[in-house]
């Protein structure tokens, strides 16, 4: 008799999909968007599929992205994350809050809309840039534990 396997939630389709941005896996971030996507990230222009591929083998560059979970809550195939992310190149992290909106359909992200504070993002790159020069300003973000 073999054991069954566990269908992930949508919650865990979002987190995993976070994670393995964070852990610089974006093949295993790109196989959790489904062909219908629609990425908006407020203030930006609106992506689809191959645009957020692009995007997203960007992170395979010097560019890197990190992720702490602050809350994520999940009604239906409706995720909400908050969390902080990291933009980093070189010594530099820019820490920012930043509130997703993920919809899960068939076990893969159709829907990503990131809300955040423009002014708030331009604010907390100032202790970034000082970082680079003094480390202990700002720690960067610890890599994700799991995937």
């Amino acid at each position: 008799m073999s054991t069954p396997t566990a269908i992930p939630t949508a919650a865990d389709v979002a987190v995993d999909f976070l994670t393995a941005m964070a852990a610089g896996d974006s093949a295993a971030a790109i196989a959790l968007l489904h062909p219908d996507l629609v990425y908006t990230n407020v203030g930006w222009p609106t992506l689809r599929h191959a645009g957020t591929v692009k995007v997203l083998r960007g992170l395979d560059g010097p560019v890197g992205f990190g992720v702490r979970f602050l809350n994520v809550s999940a009604d239906g195939d409706t995720v909400l994350t908050e969390r902080i992310d990291e933009l980093s190149l070189g010594r530099l992290h820019w820490q920012f809050w930043v509130c997703g909106r993920f919809e899960i359909r068939d076990g893969l992200v159709v829907g990503w809309r990131d809300y955040f504070d423009h002014l708030h993002a331009a604010a907390k790159l100032i202790p970034a840039l000082a970082a680079v020069a003094i480390p202990s300003i700002q720690r960067p973000l610890p890599p994700p534990a799991t995937i």
